[in-house]
């Protein structure tokens, strides 16, 4: 957790105060409710393997300079830790680099892929800590329950009422910048599928309390159900108050709760009555310190978080009986321009949203006439994907059309992929990219100061110029990017350049920094400072994915805060042909 900011913390304060009669909540999301009485008995969650994962967590720490702070080698080593265990169980997980954090670094999202899209429960909490130490109650608890909660939902894998989503988040310790840069990237609709959001932040306090954050809105009524059924008298988390992520979300409209067990406030003698402990003492009396170790932990508070989390996903989510084996089909891109006697491709993608993995067999109806529509393979096994092959003849009707792409199995799912069919054929063919060896200018290319450069330092492949990214030594980003049409109608289309990579740093296993190559919304590659090498290196990708359209291609360099690397990129072609 952080520490604590007067404004925003008076600002959720009065927020927290108002009761849910008073309180009508955001347009933009209706608090979830508990599920029936019917629902499936939520797990006993083991508080033994919570406690394995806290071992990793002090064994990153301590292998990494003795803390997990955001940006840091600890911090990778715990997402990568966090990622592996969820992509085993079959979760689809996605990392967000957020570049507008003190120390950039990355999200970690993780959905299980049952139960409707739009209506999702959010799990979240921050996988960063403090420099001073291993920050393993701050907040390696809250990750580890949420961790070992996913996974027993992955094994069980019970039908489900709505989408389960969790989320660790980085930087939190500097002002809850990761949550707050996820939350600014959702659009009103995707903030409006999301139901509930629930934040765990400190939940093994070896002098704790037990707290819910918005004690009595309907959002919290589960976490409140769960303790007071043990007797425990929950208290609202007022320490917490704006300090935690749960505060971006609220900002951004969205309804929110959490566990929490106290931080360096003090706890009173009513609540040393009726929880035990000492009085006047700090919840947690290893705070931001390098005390906070897996020994500064309370087995039984952290057993009772846990298993008040699994309550709360049952609750929210799970329903009853053996769940529905249903898929989802999707197309990307979802249009395209082809030429009379040319082709073009897409991707049909698959995913199991609820039950097993099924066959799936691919159809496509609405081709004009002198157009055919292949699919390769033409069978998937639902979570696979195929290559969609639109062909259109010599004679092809001209205009544009929808074709309706269908996934046949234990259900019918469809997807839709608009096709203009123009009457111009052949092949335009040619170098696409303009001023591709950065001789002429920076025009037509968008790019950071000082990118395009004849600077001697860092030599041209050929020519004077290059495109130079970062190798600063510090944190800083640069951008390369340029919009460019594709011709329709050839039949090979290679983007390739030529990228020397050169470094300071001396690790050989952590990308501390990193080149992004995109096209579109797709990210074709990742370089890194582990891929540095003496000379330039060809790298080329086939993009015919584009044929027809207008795309931006983009470089985007990011560097930490600490030794050097420079992305050096030169001779950039598109060839058609």
């Amino acid at each position: 957790m952080r520490r604590s900011t007067p404004a925003k913390g008076l600002a959720l304060a009065v927020f927290a105060a108002l009761t849910m009669t008073l309180a009508a909540p955001p347009a933009t999301a209706t608090p979830p409710a508990a599920a029936p009485l019917a629902a499936l008995a939520a797990p006993d969650i083991s508080v033994t393997n919570i406690q394995a994962h806290l071992t990793q967590f002090q064994s990153i720490a301590t292998n990494n300079g003795g803390n997990r702070r955001a940006g840091s080698a600890g911090y990778t080593a715990s997402v990568n830790y966090v990622k592996a265990r969820l992509q085993a169980a079959g979760y689809t997980v996605s990392e967000q680099y957020c570049s507008s954090c003190t120390y950039p670094s990355n999200n970690l999202i993780a959905e299980w892929p049952q139960g409707p899209a739009d209506q999702v429960v959010m799990f979240g909490a921050h996988l960063d800590g403090v420099s001073a130490g291993p920050g393993i109650n701050d907040n390696a608890t809250g990750s580890a329950a949420l961790l070992e909660n996913a996974l027993v939902l992955a094994s069980q894998n019970p039908s489900m009422t709505k989408r389960v989503r969790f989320a660790w988040w980085t930087d939190e310790e500097q002002g809850l910048n990761g949550s707050r840069f996820y939350v600014n990237s959702l659009n009103a609709t995707q903030r409006g599928y999301i139901k509930g959001y629930y934040n765990f932040d400190m939940v093994g306090s070896t002098n704790g309390g037990y707290f819910i954050n918005r004690i009595t809105s309907t959002t919290a009524a589960p976490l409140k159900a769960y303790w007071d059924s043990l007797g425990l008298q929950p208290e609202e988390n007022v320490e917490g108050q704006g300090r935690s992520d749960d505060y971006s979300f609220q900002q951004g409209g969205i309804p929110t709760s959490g566990y929490a067990a106290g931080a360096s406030a003090r706890k009173t003698s009513a609540q040393a009555t009726k929880w035990g402990g000492t009085a006047n003492s700090a919840y947690d009396p290893c705070y931001h310190r390098s005390c906070d170790t897996s020994s500064n932990v309370s087995a039984t508070v952290l057993n009772r978080n846990a298993d008040g989390i699994a309550y709360a996903i049952w609750q929210l989510a799970v329903g009853t009986g053996t769940p529905t084996n249903d898929f989802s089909v999707s197309v990307s891109p979802t249009s395209a321009s082809v030429a009379r006697g040319a082709s073009t491709t897409a991707t049909v993608s698959t995913a199991t949203t609820s039950g097993s993995a099924q066959t799936v067999a691919l159809s496509a109806s609405g081709a004009p006439s002198g157009v055919t529509v292949s699919f390769s393979p033409s069978s998937v096994t639902s979570g696979g994907s195929a290559t969609m092959t639109v062909s259109a003849s010599a004679t092809a009707t001209t205009g544009t059309f929808t074709i309706t792409v269908t996934g046949t199995g234990s259900v019918t799912r469809t997807a839709t992929y608009t096709l203009t069919v123009t009457g111009t054929g052949g092949c335009a063919g040619g170098q696409v990219i303009g001023n591709g060896g950065f001789e002429s200018g920076t025009s037509p290319w968008t790019a950071s100061s000082g990118v395009i450069t004849n600077s001697a330092n860092q030599p041209a492949r050929t020519g004077s110029y290059k495109a130079w990214l970062d190798g600063y030594g510090s944190t800083h980003t640069d951008t390369l990017s340029q919009s460019v049409t594709v011709p329709a109608g050839c039949s090979t289309y290679t983007l390739a350049f030529y990228l020397h990579i050169d470094t300071a740093e001396t690790t050989t296993g952590t990308a501390y920094d990193k080149l992004t190559v995109q096209v579109g919304t797709t990210t074709l590659a990742t370089y890194s400072n582990l891929n540095a090498a003496s000379g330039y290196v060809l790298r080329s990708f086939n993009v015919g994915a584009y044929a027809g359209q207008t795309v931006t291609l983009k470089f985007t360099g990011t560097e930490d805060s600490s030794l050097q690397t420079s992305f050096v990129i030169d001779d950039v072609t598109l060839q058609a042909s």
